[in-house]
C-alpha cells in the first residue's frame, strides 16, 4: 500500500470513529455462584429458578449473549458426571405471568472430579432470538439432571450480556415446533410417530422463518450404542424441500476444556462433556401464507437394551426481512485471546484469527479489516468472498502478532463492506486481551517419549513466518522410544505442536493398551522448563518467544507428572520430574474419603508405586501436593 492510500485509509478511520453510532453493554446476572446439586432420590432433575429484571420493552436490543460459568462449589467437592442440563426461560411478567418454558441453552457438564477449589470455566451462546421475551421481570431456571450424591456439585453463574442498538430483523412471533425427549429405535414407539409435521401461518409482515434447534442424543442400546454413541443423520424439511441435513455427531478430542476426569475424548451424538451446545440456526426466506415444517431422523430399530432418546427443542421465529442492506459485525477474536474457549489456539506467534457475521440483506463480497496490537502500527487486510445473510466468515490475517511482555490488547475494525458505509458501525470493532508468549532460551533439549501407537503422533516446530524448523513425523517414530534432541533457534516467536490424529493424546486412562508417552522441554543444564499435557486429545500447542541469552528462572518450581496405568486392578505408578527439590504429599481418595496418604521429603525426579488392592472398585482420585500446593490430580478406574 502506498503512502497516499495509507493516509486516505487513516482519514477514513478517523471519520468513521467520529461518526460512529453509540452502543451500551449492560449485564443481567440471574445466578451468581449458585450451588447446584443433583436430586438422587427423586426424578433425577433439580430446578434452580431465579427472577431478574431485564430491560423494558421499548429498550432497543441489538444482541444478547448468555455467559454460563461452572466452577468448584463452596463447601462441596466438584461434581463428576457428564449430565444434560437445560437453561429455560420459564415465564415473564412476574409470578402470574405467561408460562413460556423456552430452552435458551443446553449445558453438558464436564467430568469434574480432577478440578480443585478455585477452578471455573466460562462458555457463551447467542440468545438474541429470545430478546422479545427477555424483558422486565423474567424467571430463568437452570435444570440440573443426574443422580450424583449431594456431597458434590457446581457453582453456577449465568450472566446475560446485552448490547443496545437497532435489531437486525424485526421479531414478529414464535412457533414452538418440538420440545421433548423422543424415543429412538424403539419398535413400539417409532420416532416418526412423534416428530409429526407442523403447519404454521407466516405472521403478517414476516419474510424470514428462522428455525433454532437444540438436539442431543442419549442412551446406550444395541447394536449401535444409540443414541449417545451412534452417528445418525437428521433432515429438516420446509414445504417439501430439505433445507438442512447433517450427521448428528461431534468430535470431542479438540474440546478446549481438557483434561477431564472421565471419557471426555470419546466422540458423541452431537455433544461433548464440558460444553454449552451451540444451537443449529437455519434461516429460510419464505413467502406469506401457510407452510409446513418437518423433522426426519435416519430410520433405525434397536434390538436390545432399548433406551435411546433424541432430546430436541426447536422453535420457529417469524422475522421481517433484514432491516439494512449493508451491515456487518465482528463476531469474535479467536487469536490472540485469553478467553478460555480459544485456549487451544493461544498463545500464538502469528496469524490473527477473527470471525465476522453478515447482518445485512446483501451478500458481503468485500471488506477491509484493520487490525493490530495497542502500541504497534495497525495493519490492513482486504477480504473478498461471498457471505450471505447471517452467515459467519472466519479469517486468518497475515503477519506476526506483535506484543509487549505480559498483558496486551488486540484490536479489530471492519470498514467499507462492499465499498460502502456500514449501517451500524457500533459492532464493527472488537478488542481482545491477550498475554504474550513466555520468554525462552535459544537452546534447549526436547524429550519425546512415544506411546505404543506412534503412528498417531507427530510434532513440528514453526517460527513466526510459519517455516518448519524441526519435526518428527509419524513415519519417523518407533513405539515406546525416547527421542532426545537439542534445539537451537534464532530470536523470535515460535510454536511447538503435538498432533494426535486418533484424538486420544499420549495417554488416556480408559485405553491403557496404548501406553504412556510425554513431551517435555529442558534447559541445557537439565532443568525442566515446560511439559505438555499427555491427556490432550487431538494434541497441544505451546508458543514461546526466543530471546538469545535468556535463562529460565530455575528457582521457580516446575513439575511434570505421569501416572500409569490408570485403568487398574492392583497397582499404579506415579512419576514426577522437577527442576527443584520439594516435599511431596500424595493423597488417594474414593468419593472424597482419603484411603491412603503418603509423605516424601526432598523429591526431585522419582517414581513411586502404590498398592490399590484393598481399595473399592470404581473411580479413584490421586492427588500430589508439592510443598503443600496441589500440582497434580488424576483419575484411576479400578476393576476387579
Amino acid at each position: 500500500m502506498n503512502l497516499k492510500s495509507i493516509l486516505t485509509l487513516f482519514c477514513l478511520i478517523i471519520c468513521l470513529r467520529a461518526g460512529a453510532q453509540k452502543s451500551e453493554i449492560s449485564h443481567v446476572v440471574t445466578h451468581s455462584r449458585a450451588t447446584i446439586i443433583c436430586d438422587p432420590g427423586g426424578k433425577g432433575e433439580n430446578p434452580y429458578p431465579a427472577w431478574s429484571v431485564f430491560p423494558k420493552a421499548d429498550y432497543p436490543i441489538r444482541k444478547v449473549t448468555m455467559h454460563v460459568t461452572l466452577g468448584s462449589p463452596d463447601g462441596l467437592l466438584t461434581a463428576h458426571w457428564d449430565y444434560l442440563d437445560h437453561i429455560v426461560l420459564r415465564r415473564k411478567g412476574g409470578a402470574h405471568g405467561q408460562v413460556l418454558n423456552y430452552e435458551l441453552g443446553r449445558m453438558l457438564t464436564p467430568y469434574g472430579s480432577i478440578y480443585n477449589k478455585g477452578w471455573s470455566w466460562k462458555w457463551q451462546v447467542d440468545v438474541t432470538d429470545f430478546a422479545p421475551f427477555l424483558r422486565d421481570s423474567v424467571e430463568i431456571v437452570y435444570v440440573h439432571s443426574g443422580y450424583e450424591d449431594k456431597t458434590v456439585g457446581w457453582a453456577l453463574t449465568i450472566d446475560f450480556e446485552i448490547l443496545s442498538g437497532p435489531p437486525v430483523v424485526t421479531p414478529l412471533g414464535i412457533t414452538t415446533l418440538w420440545n421433548k425427549a423422543y424415543k429412538y429405535g424403539d419398535p413400539k414407539e417409532k420416532i416418526e410417530e412423534n416428530l409429526l409435521p407442523i403447519s404454521y401461518e407466516l405472521i403478517s409482515g414476516a419474510a424470514l422463518s428462522r428455525i433454532r434447534m437444540q438436539h442431543t442424543g442419549h442412551g446406550m442400546d444395541k447394536p449401535r450404542g444409540c443414541s449417545e454413541f451412534c452417528s445418525r443423520w437428521r433432515e429438516l424439511v420446509l414445504d417439501g424441500k430439505v433445507v438442512d441435513r447433517r450427521d448428528m455427531w461431534k468430535k470431542c478430542g479438540n474440546n478446549p476444556l481438557y483434561p477431564q476426569g472421565g471419557t471426555w475424548i470419546f466422540d458423541r451424538a452431537y455433544w461433548c462433556p464440558g460444553d454449552l451446545q451451540q444451537p443449529d440456526v437455519i434461516d429460510v426466506f419464505t413467502k406469506p401464507g401457510s407452510h409446513k415444517v418437518s423433522l426426519q431422523m435416519e430410520p433405525y430399530t434397536a434390538t436390545e437394551n432399548i433406551q435411546a432418546v433424541e432430546n430436541i427443542s426447536a422453535y420457529l421465529f417469524h422475522y421481517s426481512a433484514p432491516t439494512q442492506k449493508i451491515d456487518v459485525a465482528v463476531e469474535s477474536i479467536m487469536v490472540p485471546s485469553d478467553e478460555q474457549r480459544f485456549s487451544r489456539l493461544n498463545p500464538a506467534s502469528s496469524g490473527p484469527h477473527i470471525s465476522f457475521r453478515n447482518l445485512g440483506a446483501d451478500p458481503i463480497r468485500s471488506l477491509t479489516i484493520v487490525y493490530g496490537t495497542d502500541g504497534f502500527p495497525s495493519k490492513t487486510f482486504h477480504w473478498k468472498g461471498n457471505l450471505p445473510f447471517n452467515k459467519v466468515a472466519e479469517v486468518v490475517l497475515p503477519g506476526e502478532i506483535q506484543e509487549k511482555d505480559g498483558e496486551n490488547v488486540f484490536n479489530v475494525m471492519l470498514i467499507q463492506p462492499n465499498g460502502k458505509k456500514d449501517a451500524w458501525s457500533a459492532d464493527n470493532e472488537m478488542k481482545a486481551v491477550f498475554t504474550a508468549p513466555e520468554k525462552f532460551p535459544s537452546e534447549f533439549v526436547l524429550q519425546f517419549l512415544t506411546n505404543k501407537q506412534p503412528k498417531d503422533n507427530s510434532i513440528f516446530l514453526v517460527n513466526a513466518q510459519q517455516d518448519t524448523v524441526f519435526q518428527k513425523t509419524a513415519s519417523q517414530l518407533a513405539a515406546v522410544t525416547l527421542y532426545t534432541d537439542t534445539i537451537r533457534l534464532s530470536a523470535g516467536t515460535h510454536s511447538l505442536h503435538l498432533i494426535d490424529t486418533a484424538g486420544n493424546g499420549l495417554q488416556f486412562w480408559a485405553q491403557p493398551k496404548n501406553g504412556d508417552g510425554y513431551l517435555r522441554l529442558f534447559d541445557m543444564k537439565g532443568n525442566l522448563i515446560h511439559a505438555f499435557e499427555s491427556d490432550c486429545g487431538n494434541g497441544e500447542m505451546f508458543s514461546f518467544k526466543v530471546v538469545p541469552g535468556f535463562e529460565v528462572d530455575s528457582t521457580i518450581a516446575r513439575y511434570a507428572f505421569s501416572m500409569f496405568p490408570r485403568s487398574v486392578v492392583d497397582q499404579t505408578q506415579l512419576s514426577v520430574v522437577s527442576n527443584k527439590l520439594s516435599d511431596m504429599t500424595v493423597q488417594i481418595t474414593v468419593d472424597g474419603i482419603v484411603w491412603q496418604k503418603h509423605e516424601y521429603k526432598s523429591v526431585k525426579n522419582a517414581v513411586f508405586s502404590y498398592d490399590l488392592k484393598h481399595l473399592p472398585t470404581g473411580r479413584i482420585i490421586v492427588e500430589a501436593f508439592m510443598d503443600g500446593i496441589s500440582k497434580f490430580k488424576g483419575r484411576i478406574n479400578k476393576g476387579r
